[in-house]
């Protein structure tokens, strides 16, 4: 096989590419240190920064990419939301398709579902987060009597944890904490625990047989 300085020339010249361009996305993709080596002898995570590499190539405006972050290790996995961001700052279109949901939504602010055909949506990412998984809101007193008697007053909807926090649904954190705050309740913790991209789709879809695992009969 050949070397990856040699695939993206090739790429180069058969597209009418300049060849200064491949220089520039070895480097833009972290692999000029490695581009005589034989592509063959590439890791997974390697060949998938050639890809990019390539996709790059052309310098275009939009970008398609189908699961960019398949076979990266960490660090890969945080260079690839950075690349994608800056390729985004920079004005393009970055078109990513991908099934791992709450990475996709590090980086994108915009989300399309498809399934059987039909668009099953179309909207800002943080906006389908937030209409379709209820906030919730962790919180702790060192008056765990005051604290219950409190949340039941007031009618949330909240579960007692065995270390004596309470975890309390459809409500955030700044809400809660007014009202602690009003009451004289003391406060050791308050954290929000947002919803995620993946708890998100799997309420969009839970009607949906094709998208969602069926009891098997033994």
């Amino acid at each position: 096989s050949r070397s990856a300085r040699d695939h993206l020339r090739a790429l180069a010249a058969s597209n009418r590419i300049p060849g200064a361009r491949v220089d520039a996305v070895l480097e833009q993709t972290g692999l000029a240190e490695v581009a005589r080596r034989r592509v063959g002898t590439y890791s997974l995570g390697m060949r998938q920064r050639l890809g990019i590499a390539a996709a790059l190539l052309g310098d275009p405006e939009v970008i398609l990419l189908d699961e960019p972050a398949n076979g990266l290790d960490p660090e890969g996995i945080v260079w690839i939301r950075t690349l994608l961001r800056g390729l985004a700052a920079d004005g393009r279109t970055v078109l990513v398709s991908s099934h791992l949901m709450n990475e996709t939504a590090s980086f994108a602010d915009h989300l399309v579902i498809l399934g059987r055909g039909r668009l099953l949506a179309d909207t800002p990412v943080r906006e389908f987060i937030d209409a379709r998984v209820q906030p919730e809101v962790r919180v702790r007193s060192s008056d765990t009597a005051a604290l219950g008697q409190l949340l039941a007053r007031h009618g949330h909807d909240a579960v007692r944890h065995p270390d004596g926090a309470w975890t309390v649904r459809h409500t955030r954190a700044e809400e809660l904490g007014r009202l602690l705050a009003q009451e004289g309740v003391p406060v050791l913790e308050l954290a929000a625990h947002e919803g995620t991209l993946e708890q998100a789709y799997l309420d969009l879809t839970a009607a949906e047989a094709e998208f969602t695992a069926q009891p098997q009969e033994v």
